[in-house]
């Protein structure tokens, strides 16, 4: 056997609300994680036009829109993995404690944030129990275990800080993926870790956030373009391996479902920040948080904000 490790992210764009990343581990057999799609078919699909009551896994943008909801998100997602008890029982602070728990100290010091959403948001908690069943039994037949997901929430404070010390704000995705490399070197063993991660930006080496990830041996790189950047390492306890590709999410079923997570981790806490600051000014219309609108959000929040002493960047990502 051999773990494939999907990381994909939400929310590096906005302006307000927190940052997300996510690993999602699976365990395959040893020739491969082939066409997890077309291995998981009887639970899972690709096809966004055939909505025949499987599972849509693909880019979390192809996934979620305001227009259509959390629903086909929030099924998955949950069906994929959810650290609920044997009725489904959930609240988000429960989640994200299983799930992001380095994070959430620093989630609690937030004064929007309460975790006390129940999960699921928008499906019925019936729908997701039996969705569970059905991902879990395509798994059990393909010999796939979705053993692990961990993530990483990065809140404006936290992000202005890491960017203004790097003096770039592709340091916030260097610092997430680093504890997510890291977190996955805990799994249990000597299988094989093979990680692939969507690419961001216009950066193709790796290689230094990658030793500093990796807590013995040497990472080697295999080679490095705007197409694909490969690496493993050497001298290690275990086989590792990692490429970057743009839109991984599309080729690498752990990428997408990596995407999901993060999307569906975003959008909830985003509802617990909306609900915080409507309550402080009636009237006020919900955000997403991007670039267009959030400046209307902010300018509506603001005196509010210091009324509540919350500075500006606290609330505001600078870059």
């Amino acid at each position: 056997m051999a773990w494939v490790i999907g990381i994909d992210e939400a929310g590096y764009g906005p302006n307000l609300g927190p940052f997300v990343m996510t690993a999602v581990a699976l365990r395959v057999p040893d020739d491969g994680a082939g066409d997890l799609w077309q291995r998981l078919a009887a639970a899972v699909r690709r096809d966004t036009d055939a909505d025949d009551g499987r599972l849509l896994v693909a880019d979390s943008k192809v996934v979620y829109s305001a227009a259509r909801g959390l629903r086909q998100l929030e099924s998955a997602v949950l069906a994929a993995h959810s650290p609920g008890d044997e009725n489904g029982n959930l609240v988000l602070e429960r989640y994200l404690e299983a799930l992001y728990a380095s994070s959430h100290p620093a989630l609690r010091r937030e004064r929007w944030y309460s975790g006390a959403t129940a999960l699921p948001v928008e499906v019925e908690a019936t729908h997701c129990g039996e969705a569970r069943a059905r991902f879990a039994a395509a798994c059990r037949q393909a010999g796939v275990t979705c053993g692990l997901v961990r993530g990483v929430v990065v809140c404006p404070e936290q992000f202005n800080a890491i960017t203004e010390a790097a003096r770039s704000k592709g340091a916030v995705l260097y610092h997430g993926l680093a504890e997510l490399v890291r977190e996955c070197w805990r799994i249990d063993g000597d299988e094989p870790l093979t990680f692939f991660i969507d690419k961001h930006g216009g950066r193709n080496t790796y290689f230094a956030m990658l030793q500093d990830a990796v807590p013995e041996g040497m990472v080697l790189a295999h080679h490095e373009s705007a197409a694909r950047s490969v690496y493993s390492a050497a001298g290690t306890r275990r086989p590792l391996s990692w490429t970057f590709q743009p839109r991984a999410d599309a080729e690498h079923f752990s990428v997408a479902l990596a995407s999901m997570v993060s999307k569906y981790v975003r959008e909830v806490l985003m509802g617990e920040f909306n609900r915080f600051w409507c309550e402080q000014v009636p009237g006020l219309k919900p955000t997403a948080g991007y670039p267009g609108d959030s400046r209307r959000f902010y300018d509506a929040i603001r005196p509010a904000a210091e009324r509540l002493g919350i500075p500006e960047a606290a609330l505001w990502r600078r870059k």
